[in-house]
């Protein structure tokens, strides 16, 4: 089977002078001149020599499971789906798919995307990609990218393991709750024992290896060697700086003094801190006497939304890119022309604390793994740079070896929720690469007690299998349901997706003009009003761009809002939940909003300060009481 896989078209294609003779075995179209152009590129990773050892281990796997190890950067993400795909197609499946999971919806996106690229074959039909608010595959998709915790929806909702003939769960070593829990699922199915023979292939970091080798039985590893050229030597500072912000940009423009070939990666621990820095790079760089045009400056992270393709693409003028990004890039979006990094060492991460049933945003030391991860994207020959804006013994006596499982540190009641609909009454029954606390376990099931979720037995009620439906934490899911019975459906729809899709508001006003017009939009109700309001105004804007960037909102947020709000609304009317009318901004409605608001986060109550009385009624936000 291995020597029938090298067959196809990628290692034993035609030269490109013939490739009006060569068909593409998915599409039955001839190869375009740019398919040949990537392949060469894509026969120098390192992944490529690690081809045929994989493709022996996918067929012959007694478990038909099969670990793949190796650095960022090395081409596994790209690389070993389309070689599923092959074997798929070389099996003979005629309604075959390969499913690929990533732990950020914006890297299956990307993905998706570059992968058809390398495949010539058209995004949406052979590949397709399914992310929160936008499904784009269709019955001929054979390849399918997709945010990880949309499959474990998936597999929650059948007796199966899903349609999949191949699964790739991508980026293990981020640790991800649904990755995770997908893992031990997917152990506990056993394989063997399943139809059609599936085959799952999980893709780590070296630093999981060890651990992910001894969960799943010590199944067959393919090893993905080092890439050419050297790794950096890290350049320290002596303390860590107390403006951080200030400290990268300082750095970056010295890089872009020096002239030095190559663009600049910049590692900020949150989005607040990456819009400053692209804000203050770009006034800056452009007073900068340079022989190149000043730099382009480029935020990535998840608030940014679609407009992150604008990393890979090239730049005409010759000028340098600077891209300032977080955590997300720690293992995804490999950047091939990146030759700097600046890494502030930190990161911002939510973390929830069951004690008082709320997350808290952390600001911590990134672990020894992502540390080294940063640096592996300045290799090169010669090898680039490597500028830690904290001294050496910073990461050696305060950083973890490996990320932290966010399975310990996430609100585990949406978890239990969908172990409960798989039918496993106790947690304890599923495996777990590292298992939860069993106090925020015990916590998690009185919580789904609490909000009617469970019955006398323990298992799912018919309010909590709907509550199971919603792609919606469980108390907000659990007001939205109550807003039915209290006749203020619209406003809940529209106050659910606003909480849900990222952060509405940019940054703090720059200036005199944005701050008036932001407290226009504001209302003495307090903060869920305002999101209302906010949400309103921008729908009869027209989803304008102009007008959010006047009042410093974030266009791609409220754009994520409106299409969960549609996505919930057809789900209210599919199980054919009662909907109301809007009356935003009457009365009755403010009672009851609040009404609903409180059947579903009654176990967050109010407390009281010296000065003001605030509810922690939602994970990254805590609002004031009028």
């Amino acid at each position: 089977m291995a020597s029938q896989l090298l067959g196809l078209a990628e290692e034993s294609g035609p030269s490109p002078g013939e490739s009006g003779l060569a068909v593409n075995p998915f599409d039955g179209l001839p190869f375009s001149s740019r398919y040949y152009e990537l392949l060469e590129q894509r026969r120098a990773l390192p992944i490529w020599a690690a081809r045929f050892i994989f493709l022996e281990q996918l067929e012959s796997s007694p478990s038909g499971v099969v670990l793949v190890s190796g650095e960022p950067g090395s081409g596994k993400s790209t690389q070993i789906p389309q070689w599923c795909a092959e074997f798929v197609l070389a099996r003979g499946f005629q309604k075959g798919q390969v499913t690929v999971t990533q732990p950020y919806p914006l890297a299956a996106l990307s993905l998706a995307l570059r992968v058809a690229d390398e495949m010539d074959l058209t995004l949406g039909h052979e590949v397709g990609y399914s992310i929160p608010q936008e499904d784009c595959t269709g019955p001929d998709t054979l390849l399918r990218f997709c945010w990880d915790r949309l499959l474990l929806q998936e597999v929650a909702s059948t007796r199966g393991t899903g349609a999949w003939d191949v699964l790739v769960l991508d980026e293990a070593q981020e640790r991800s709750v649904a990755s995770d829990l997908l893992q031990g699922l997917l152990r506990d199915a056993k394989l063997g024992n399943l139809p059609g023979d599936p085959r799952v292939i999980v893709v780590t970091d070296p630093a999981l290896e060890p651990k992910l080798q001894a969960f799943w039985g010590n199944p067959p590893i393919v090893h993905v060697p080092r890439g050419p050229g050297e790794c950096p030597t890290p350049i320290y500072r002596d303390s860590v700086p107390t403006d951080r912000v200030e400290a990268a940009c300082q750095a970056v423009l010295e890089l872009c003094q020096q002239e030095a070939p190559g663009d600049v990666l910049v590692y900020l621990p949150s989005e607040e801190e990456i819009s400053l820095c692209c804000e203050s790079l770009s006034r800056e760089a452009g007073h900068l006497a340079l022989q190149r045009p000043p730099p382009q400056v480029l935020p990535l992270h998840p608030g940014h939304g679609q407009a992150i393709q604008a990393v890979y693409q090239d730049i005409d003028s010759g000028a340098r890119k600077v891209v300032v990004t977080h955590w997300l890039a720690d293992f995804s979006f490999s950047l091939p022309s990146i030759r700097h990094v600046i890494d502030s060492g930190l990161e911002l991460r939510s973390v929830y604390n069951p004690q008082i049933r709320a997350e808290s945003q952390v600001l911590r030391p990134i672990s020894r793994c992502q540390a080294e991860a940063r640096r592996l994207r300045a290799r090169g020959v010669p090898p680039g740079s490597c500028f830690c804006l904290y001294p050496k013994s910073f990461l050696e006596l305060e950083a973890p070896p490996l990320p932290q499982p966010r399975v310990c540190e996430e609100n585990l009641s949406p978890l239990l929720l969908l172990l409960k609909r798989r039918q496993i009454a106790e947690p304890g029954e599923c495996h777990f690469l590292d298992r939860p606390a069993p106090e925020a376990l015990m916590q998690a099931l009185e919580d789904l007690d609490y909000l009617a979720a469970l019955d006398d037995d323990g298992d799912l009620s018919d309010l909590g299998v709907i509550l199971s439906e919603f792609p919606l934490p469980p108390e907000l899911a659990k007001a939205l349901l109550a807003s039915c019975e209290f006749d203020c459906v619209d406003e809940m729809l529209t106050l659910a997706a606003m909480l849900t899709a990222a952060p509405g508001f940019t940054s703090p006003p720059l200036c005199a003009e944005e701050a008036a017009l932001r407290r226009a939009l504001e209302h003495a109700d307090g903060d869920h009003s305002s999101l209302i309001q906010v949400y309103e105004a921008f729908i009869q804007s027209g989803a304008d761009k102009a007008w959010c960037q006047a009042r410093g909102l974030n266009w791609t947020a409220l754009c994520q809002a409106h299409k969960l709000r549609g996505e919930l609304l057809e789900l209210m009317q599919r199980i054919e939940l009662p909907l109301s009318q809007p009356a935003f901004g009457s009365e009755q409605n403010r009672r009851d909003l609040q009404k609903a608001l409180v059947s579903g986060y009654f176990l967050k109550p109010p407390f009281l300060s010296s000065t003001v009385c605030f509810s922690l009624t939602y994970s990254f936000n805590i609002f004031a009481f009028q």
